[in-house]
């Protein structure tokens, strides 16, 4: 199995991505600090720490928000010197030194509400998923900077979690998946197989609860008590402190709740499906329940899979992947077809306006193919990560870093907006996290290989001796440079993923044409999208390379029009525009006079074309109507940034 290069290996160092970094550090990551001290999170820490007098406020997983803030910061500490970043986080993991219990535990809602009670609703309350984020930001900031003092707070706790739940029973699991992300890549950082051994037992309990409806009712019934409490507990402290208020935050929202939604809430809820405690893993075939927790198991278990090099447990995980790309992927690659449920529902069910896309589904669903590449070495894992990276999860931030979109549909006709904060902001900070790690998704090594997966202008110390310079013209044009700085000759066998977006290419080392043969591919298999990454395979070109040697690789990029399944409904048999990596959509904002919902498009008159006006010099496609009328289509990711808009990704023609 392949590896990636790790965190501090790969320096991204112009093009596309070299500007959305400067602005996630710049002003993602203040804005995100901003609202989280606003929100009350940050506070509740200085509360568990006795620092100060107050109450605490927000959902009672309200930490895990502030640890995915850490870790997005942890991560940019790898390549940026910014002062103000370095003195937040020093400052933060001093208050998380000073709020953590003797004996590891950190959990700021039991701490200050329920001092005597832990563990006591695994399944709804979230203590894994907070601590899992707490132990992942303490590996990336070790990872990034060396210092061990996040590192030491995450050990604490995840000994803990050993010691209470190695040997427990099967209701002794997270009803959201993520400790066992953080428990395998702590093992990986430190070397001690007791958390690989626990993220192994923790994954190998799920699906085994017997009765597992009336547990979760309990526990539901726990829940709602436990939360009448704090409430009781917060008129309390206002009747005696009546300058205290309690900070609103904007709700998600719910455009639409279709009929019989609830019920089929309700049903997932007590059948486990919502939280994959339906069946065991190695049974988990399909894509059901909340989309985030679906999306980060199979990740867990990928990656279990590769660090105990069990290959075993690949096909079905390979099923689950195909199942969820031909069947429950919206073109743009979101994932989560129900509000309410948040997750997938029926086969082809993917209804475009009640798209729920939650972001931290495609960020979850990167993670999988990741682990998927590596393990597998398959082309089609870093094809879609490729595609989602730039559609269902950029599409979130606003062009200016302040504001978030939490779901992502793909038509919308009452002019939602990005909002600056939410009261469950769990997707802001999660993207600043995969953005600021991902230059340790671009390659992948091996004894005497090296896979390029990603095409992004950067600079890659990938080995003693070894850097990779890439020049990307990515998204734009499909141009790349690669050249080699060696301290002595070497031979490599250097996989090129070819996207399965194009329709041809051209190689040329030190200005000389390669000639290449590939075998004919076989047709890729019918998708509910039109989207298919299987067409993207490597093309190997092995060689003993020199210092300075310098390979070409130009990627055409056509127009592609992507015919939706005609059991989508209300875009079956619709089309969806994409060149290279990139969806476009129609916005209103630049067809005024035209019904975009209903709009028809010549496909003989579609082009691709530069234009400065639109944010700051991007690409956008231009086709007519039957009559003539002009249609301007923008990349998705771009779309709600100038005010409220409609806008649909599909047309008809």
């Amino acid at each position: 199995m392949m590896h990636g290069p790790g965190l501090k290996a790969v320096q991204i160092t112009g093009g596309f991505w070299k500007e959305r970094l400067k602005l996630n550090t710049e002003a993602a990551l203040r804005h995100q600090w901003r609202q989280l001290e606003a929100s009350g999170c940050i506070q509740n820490f200085r509360l568990a720490a006795r620092q100060v007098e107050g109450f605490r406020e927000g959902m009672f997983f309200a930490d895990s928000d502030a640890y995915k803030w850490l870790d997005a910061a942890a991560r940019t500490l790898a390549y940026s010197n910014d002062a103000w970043l370095m003195r937040q986080v020093d400052e933060f993991i001093a208050l998380l030194e000073a709020a953590q219990e003797s004996d590891g535990y950190l959990y700021t809602y039991n701490q200050l509400h329920f001092p005597e009670q832990r563990w006591q609703n695994l399944q709804l309350e979230h203590e894994f998923y907070c601590l899992g984020h707490l132990i992942e930001a303490g590996v990336s900031h070790f990872t990034a900077t060396g210092a061990t003092r996040l590192l030491n707070i995450a050990q604490k706790a995840a000994d803990l979690l050993v010691r209470t739940f190695m040997n427990a029973g099967p209701l002794q699991t997270d009803g959201h998946e993520e400790i066992e992300i953080a428990l395998l890549r702590l093992y990986q950082t430190v070397g001690e197989k007791q958390y690989l051994e626990l993220a192994r037992r923790l994954l190998e309990r799920r699906g085994r609860i017997g009765g597992y409806a009336w547990h979760f009712m309990r526990q539901s019934l726990r829940t709602t008590r436990r939360l009448r409490t704090r409430d009781q507990q917060r008129a309390a402290y206002i009747r005696e402190h009546p300058e205290h208020t309690v900070p609103k935050m904007p709700s998600r929202l719910l455009r639409q709740v279709p009929a019989g939604l609830p019920l089929r809430l309700a049903y997932s809820l007590l059948s486990g499906k919502y939280a994959q405690q339906n069946a065991p893993i190695e049974k988990q075939t399909r894509p059901v329940g909340h989309a985030v927790r679906f999306t980060y198991l199979e990740a867990a278990a990928a990656l279990l899979a590769r660090l105990s090099d069990d290959a075993s447990r690949l096909p079905v995980l390979e099923t689950a992947w195909e199942q969820m790309v031909t069947r429950h992927l919206y073109v743009t690659g979101g994932l989560g077809a129900l509000p309410l449920i948040e997750g997938f529902g029926r086969d082809y069910e993917l209804d475009p306006e009640l798209a729920y896309a939650e972001t931290c589904a495609a960020l979850g669903s990167l993670l999988w193919s990741w682990e998927m590449l590596q393990c597998t070495g398959g082309a089609k894992y870093a094809d879609l990560f490729e595609w989602q990276l730039y559609n269902a999860a950029s599409v979130s931030m606003a062009q200016d870093g302040c504001a978030y979109f939490y779901d992502n549909p793909l038509t919308v006709r009452d002019g939602l907006t990005r909002s600056q904060w939410y009261d469950v902001p769990c997707c802001p900070s999660n993207l600043s996290r995969t953005w600021a790690a991902l230059g340790s998704y671009l390659y992948s090594q091996e004894a005497g290989h090296l896979w390029v997966h990603q095409y992004v202008t950067s600079r890659g110390s990938l080995e003693p001796g070894l850097i990779l310079d890439a020049e990307a013209g990515l998204p734009w044009n499909g141009n790349t440079r690669l050249q080699f700085e060696l301290d002595a000759p070497r031979d490599i066998a250097l996989h090129l993923r070819i996207p399965a977006w194009t329709d041809g290419y051209t190689l040329r080392l030190n200005g000389e044409p390669i000639e290449t043969v590939e075998p004919a591919q076989p047709p890729p298999p019918e998708t509910a999208c039109g989207y298919a990454p299987h067409t993207a395979r490597y093309l190997t070109v092995g060689r003993v390379w020199q210092n300075e040697d310098l390979l070409e690789c130009d990627f055409s990029m056509p127009i592609r029009i992507l015919r939706q399944d005609r059991r989508l409904p209300k875009c079956g048999g619709k089309a969806a525009l994409a060149r290279g990596s990139l969806v476009y959509c129609l916005e209103s904002v630049d067809n005024p006079d035209c019904d975009i919902f209903n709009a028809k498009i010549r496909a003989d008159s579609l082009r691709a074309e530069v234009s400065p006006a639109h944010f700051g010099g991007i690409t956008i496609l231009c086709g007519e109507t039957p009559a003539g009328k002009l249609l301007v289509f923008i990349p998705y990711l771009y779309w709600a940034n100038r005010g409220a808009s409609q806008m649909t990704v599909f047309v008809e023609g």
